[in-house]
């Protein structure tokens, strides 16, 4: 059969984005009449096939209609000179370098050639609904049960692709695959018209198929359409290396469907031999195309085992059977690739919950049960399913790193093909511990289906995933309060992030945040239940900061609450230190740092004169103590928090615990900043002094003796290093703290050790 040699081109609407920024010389071919305008109009069209928005489908005028013609050799799109003459000036057709933009669609829009085969399974599918639809629409006869088959021959390095869908005529051969950017798929739900067929097509950009010469440096396409009348369906050949492509007639062709059918024949590079894996096939079947529609089979190899005699085996005796033997044979098999359903499509109320296991557990390769469970549906503006699970136990892959990108498992599915599970921006980053399917049709994606573009559509997926999200862990502790307290152990810590980080939803998370209490013994306590057992005429939320409960619980700060009968959160590592400084107030009761200064406990009149005569008593003592400890503290001033501690450290209003110096000094990384972070946080502390101390008050009456002894001077010493202990500080130098442990360890021991009486012996 005579074959027809034509070139691929473009087809343009008029209908352009915004300009790329790429050299004229790249897409603008250099004849006379080019003009800045025109190059402009053409870095439009190559913007819409690599830029990352996926705008208005250029599909307008036809090849031939757009004055494309066959037989020509090079690689351009002809110009129609002066087409119309108007008041305006002469009108003419955009004109582009085919072989830039057929280069940049194979080298630049794809980075991942792995996608190809989701683009040409996810074109079968697409042919395959439009056949079903026709065939209800527009024949009296049945459709044939549909499928794709994919099977590769290792010896002609070929993989081939094939369908029974809808098929080609000569002329749609020529015009879908011999124009860039136009959809078949696209054009046939146009023709369709709004709202007047239920049909849910995949293809949109009309530029998926050739991602097949990411991996193929040859493209054979033979293909037999349903709308030609039965009697007359006839094959066709596409032919293509990527220059330029040939139509001719192939003559008898077998498909496998009876009707119609589209088979793909794609002769692989010599780097891309992988594709000839049927185990690789099967892991990109399952990632990509797992809920397609139709049945996916893949031809592929398995190992049967046949008994056989035992030829080694010596003869049996009499009344014996021949020993046997397994011996294994290869076997080629149509395997079916996509046996799970997308039950989230399905009505919430017939699923049930060992359906949605099984889906958990086969989709997520997950071993535990979901803790929850949370399928809906949202139309409106835009429409969506979702189904989401939280995990009973943390994932592995977030054990080490609760951020790590190999945790992430929120599912983005575009008409149930597989788009990528790892966009930033569809969950929030503190739900990262969230598996789940999410379906839309309305994403904005860019042309290779690998870049999610923020837009309003996003914003209000994101919104109504977290609500859903929030709502049933809401359910979850009014209802299951047992399950709560297993969810907020094994997650309450991205919560706490979302709390610091998460300004839109700051405060719907102050609620669901649990601390140790000095009222809750074993169990964590909510902002909610801590407000709710608030002593009368009590303002304010009262915590402490510790490096664990039992450092709280010790802290000499502790004395006046216990003796007031306040309850006291306890914040046992950085990020509740974090998250309490986030927090701020809460039900307008604010939340105060037991440990900084300027804490108020409400005082009596009586009180407020006790203590106006202790500080002027102590104000020398605490005007030399500064003296003396130099740098060290801030100052120090006398402390009506201490009830039987001598002494304490304390903050400033704005000053970190010794908690978070610790976690803030391990981030930093030169010696010059480590030095710089330690003199200023030293100076943070300030030294608070019990009065009523008997400590103390030794201290004054030798202040007002011996100032300069060395025993004074090492009382002040203790007390500072006692106090910085007690308070989770790191002292200075512990040789010189045991010294002077070891010193009045001696004293005690030389009191008590008087002189003895000699024991006279009979």
């Amino acid at each position: 059969a005579r074959a027809q040699k034509v070139c691929i081109g473009p087809s343009f609407n008029g209908r352009l984005g915004a300009s790329l920024a790429l050299p004229l010389e790249m897409v603008v071919p250099q004849r006379p009449r080019s003009s800045p305008i025109l190059a402009a109009a053409v870095l439009g069209v190559v913007a819409y096939v690599v830029g990352p928005a996926a705008f208005a489908l250029l599909g307008g005028r036809s090849a031939r209609s757009s004055g494309l013609r066959q037989g020509t050799a090079r690689w351009a799109t002809e110009t129609k000179t002066a087409d119309t003459t108007t008041s305006d000036g002469e009108e003419f057709e955009f004109q582009a370098e085919v072989g830039r933009v057929m280069d940049i669609i194979v080298n630049s829009l794809y980075s991942n050639k792995d996608v190809f085969l989701r683009e040409l399974v996810s074109n079968a599918a697409d042919a395959c609904d439009k056949k079903r639809f026709l065939a209800l629409t527009e024949s009296d006869a049945p459709p044939e049960p549909m499928k794709l088959r994919i099977s590769t021959d290792k010896e002609a390095r070929t993989l081939t692709i094939e369908d029974n869908g809808v098929g080609m005529l000569k002329e749609e051969l020529q015009e879908n695959l011999g124009s860039i950017a136009r959809s078949g798929t696209a054009n046939f739900v146009k023709e369709l018209g709004t709202g007047q067929a239920d049909v849910s097509l995949i293809g949109q950009f009309g530029v998926g198929f050739y991602s097949a010469f990411l991996v193929a440096n040859k493209l054979e396409v033979y293909s037999k359409s349903f709308k030609a009348p039965e009697g007359e369906r006839k094959a066709w050949r596409w032919m293509s290396t990527g220059h330029s492509y040939t139509l001719s007639d192939p003559g008898d062709v077998d498909f496998f469907g009876e009707q119609s059918g589209t088979r793909i024949v794609l002769h692989l590079k010599e780097e891309a031999q992988e594709y000839l894996d049927s185990g690789k096939l099967s892991d990109l079947l399952k990632k990509y195309s797992e809920f397609i529609t139709f049945p996916i089979e893949l031809w592929n190899e398995k190992v049967q085992y046949d008994q056989v005699p035992d030829e080694s085996a010596p003869p049996p005796k009499e009344g014996e059977k021949q020993k046997m033997k397994s011996v294994p044979r290869s076997v080629y098999e149509w395997e079916v690739m996509n046996k799970m359903k997308p039950i989230w499509l399905r009505n919430p109320e017939v699923v049930n919950e060992s359906e949605y296991t099984e889906f958990y557990k086969t989709t997520f390769k997950a071993f535990d049960e979901p803790l929850t469970t949370t399928h809906f549906k949202v139309e409106g503006q835009i429409e969506f399913r979702a189904l989401l699970f939280i995990p009973s136990t943390m994932p592995f892959e977030l054990t080490r790193d609760m951020f790590s990108p190999e945790g992430k498992a929120m599912r983005l599915y575009v008409k149930r093909v597989f788009i990528n599970d790892k966009f930033d921006d569809l969950v929030p980053r503190w739900l990262t511990f969230a598996r789940g399917v999410i379906d839309s049709e309305d994403l904005p994606l860019n042309v290779g289906r690998e870049i999610l573009q923020k837009s309003r559509t996003l914003k209000i997926i994101r919104k109504r995933v977290v609500r859903k999200v929030l709502d049933t862990i809401d359910d979850l502790r009014d209802k299951k309060p047992q399950k709560y307290e297993q969810f907020w152990s094994s997650y309450g810590k991205y919560f706490k992030v979302g709390l610091v980080e998460d300004l839109d939803y700051k405060d719907e998370l102050k609620r669901f945040v649990r601390f140790w209490s000095s009222k809750s013994e074993d169990n964590q306590t909510s902002l909610d239940e801590y407000i709710s057992r608030m002593k009368e005429g009590q303002t304010q939320i009262y915590y402490v900061t510790g490096e664990g409960r039992r450092a709280a619980e010790i802290a000499p700060a502790m004395e006046k609450m216990r003796q007031k009968d306040f309850e006291v959160l306890y914040m046992v590592d950085p990020l509740d230190e974090i998250c309490s400084q986030s927090i701020v107030d809460y039900q307008g009761k604010k939340l105060v740092d037991i440990n900084k200064a300027g804490l108020d406990l409400g005082k009596t009149e009586d009180e407020k004169k006790e203590m106006e005569d202790t500080l002027k008593e102590y104000e020398v003592l605490a005007t030399w103590l500064k003296k003396q400890l130099g740098e060290r503290v801030q100052k120090v001033q006398i402390s009506d928090r201490l009830v039987d501690s001598m002494a304490t450290l304390v903050q400033g209003e704005w000053g970190m615990s010794p908690m978070m110096q610790r976690y803030m000094k391990s981030q930093t990384t030169s010696s010059a900043s480590d030095s710089a972070f330690a003199i200023g946080s030293r100076n943070q502390a300030i030294l608070e002094i019990n009065p009523s101390h008997n400590v103390i008050k030794s201290l004054k009456n030798a202040m007002e003796a011996a100032p300069d002894a060395p025993s004074t001077e090492d009382m002040v010493m203790m007390i500072y290093e006692t106090a910085a202990l007690i308070g989770g500080y790191t002292i200075e130098d512990p040789g010189d703290f045991a010294k002077r442990v070891t010193k009045l360890m001696e004293a005690q021991a030389d009191t008590s050790s008087g002189p003895m009486d000699a024991e006279v012996v009979a």
